[in-house]
């Protein structure tokens, strides 16, 4: 290879350190931080950033059209987490001479200063905040992303407009405490408080059908703007089920650890589809093990050369070889920074204490668990283009055209005869390779793609 063009890597030990620290984050927030605000001394700025900065403070956006229970949950999300909650009502309060706007007049160009003052005052930075309602555009979207106000978890709230209007309509309100009730979907449990309540003054009907109007043509801006830090929440389910929900959501830790995912199960449960849908998602490396070392065999580099002859022989290539190839790919800076999905290696006990002695033990590894069955109608539907590479199968995904499925080719490894042996080879050594990682997750792979990718990523962001 040559030496101008080679990839850079990052030291094994290093990747490992600065991944248990969260350093990329840390460099990243930090690297964000100077570029929005360019101070005239950046190592001051820094080091003061560093000593009065926390990582694990709650940063929140909770959105939606109006009458969805925003307000409810906020409270209470806020609450929960000890974090502040701000909204357009708390920020018009702390003006000075706040008698001269209301929330529906405030010009768009003094609300993003307006929600970055606030957000940078001690409180917030100390406990976290609840934005609620702010964003309403994606103009104000950007902005408040050129100002600095980057939340780590973005909540959209969502229902019908009937159920809007209706909810619209029952709006009860607590005189002493602000809080806001429903006359069907949430009272209180306190009869005090039941007996104390007001009817909202609120908006009308129309009013209300006109600010959904206005919601309905902002809301694809505002959530192109957020669409890797965003969780759609249905709001027209009971209230305790959206707010926790909501809060399971806002637990998760999208950042904590540099993805390291190990994707295990029999040939045919879709390792290498839900590996695809992870890389798309969250711009992971899909490291497909056969298709890595055919890569190398065919780039003429030194590695190369030695993996070639078994792939020409239809001989497995060895363990120590098969974990150069892999060292060295993982190495790279874009898996070390963006996270990493590994499939079809470990395939035994042996392989997998092997992965364990290296820099790059997974940290995420998920069973994918299917019968044989299954596993055998999927791969003997399926196919490859020899052009692009790309797999397709008769059900679940067709080829795009007749000129496609004419040149589609079965490969040998997915013949009946030799799916039903590799089914039996990983059914004898399944047991031990859990017994390496008694801690993974075993995911039902006998469903759609699109449910597992779901089950999968649920697990994938928790704690």
């Amino acid at each position: 290879m040559d030496e101008t063009v080679r990839p850079l890597r990052i030291p094994a030990q290093m990747s490992v350190y600065a991944d248990k620290h969260h350093i990329f984050h840390l460099v990243q927030s930090l690297v964000s931080s100077l570029v929005i605000h360019r101070p005239e001394d950046p190592i001051s700025y820094l080091m003061e950033l560093l000593q009065r900065s926390r990582v694990d403070v709650p940063r929140v956006m909770l959105l939606g059209p109006p009458a969805v229970g925003k307000h409810t949950v906020g409270k209470r999300l806020s609450a929960e987490l000890r974090a502040v909650n701000v909204n357009m009502e708390s920020l018009l309060q702390d003006q000075s001479e706040p008698s001269r706007l209301s929330e529906q007049d405030v010009p768009a160009e003094l609300l993003v200063p307006l929600v970055q003052r606030r957000l940078e005052q001690i409180d917030c930075v100390n406990r976290g905040w609840v934005l609620e309602g702010i964003p309403q555009t994606r103009w104000h979207a950007v902005r408040l992303q050129q100002a600095g106000v980057l939340p780590d978890h973005v909540v959209l709230l969502e229902a019908c407009d009937e159920v809007l209007v209706q909810r619209a309509r029952g709006r009860l309100v607590d005189p002493l405490t602000g809080d806001v009730y429903h006359e069907t979907f949430i009272l209180p449990t306190d009869d005090i408080i039941a007996q104390r309540l007001e009817r909202g003054r609120g908006l009308s009907e129309q009013q209300v059908l006109a600010e959904l109007q206005r919601y309905r043509c902002e809301v694809t801006g505002v959530k192109a703007a957020y669409q890797h830090v965003l969780k759609s929440v249905s709001g027209d389910q009971p209230h305790n089920d959206v707010y926790q929900q909501v809060l399971s959501f806002v637990r998760t830790h999208h950042r904590s650890r540099t993805p390291r995912i190990l994707l295990m199960g029999p040939p045919g449960s879709g390792k290498s589809r839900q590996a695809q849908l992870l890389s798309e998602k969250y711009k992971m490396v899909d490291v497909c093990c056969g298709y890595l070392l055919r890569s190398i065999a065919a780039d003429g580099s030194g590695l190369g050369a030695e993996v070639q002859p078994y792939l020409d022989g239809g001989r497995p290539v060895p363990d120590s070889l098969v974990l150069q190839v892999l060292e060295a790919r993982l190495s790279q800076v874009d898996c070390s920074c963006r996270g990493w999905i590994l499939h079809g290696f470990p395939w035994d006990l042996h392989q997998a204490k092997s992965l364990q002695e290296t820099q790059f033990q997974p940290n995420r590894i998920f069973f994918l668990e299917a019968t044989d069955e299954v596993c055998q109608e999927r791969l003997s539907l399926r196919a490859t283009d020899p052009v692009s590479g790309q797999r397709f199968h008769t059900v679940t995904r067709p080829a795009p055209s007749s000129e496609v499925q004419t040149r589609l080719q079965t490969r040998p490894e997915d013949r009946t005869e030799t799916v039903m042996q590799r089914l039996k080879q990983y059914r004898v050594r399944s047991a031990a390779l859990q017994s390496v990682y008694p801690d993974a997750i075993h995911i039902d792979a006998d469903q759609d793609p699109h449910i597992v990718f779901e089950m999968l990523e649920s697990r994938l962001t928790s704690k």
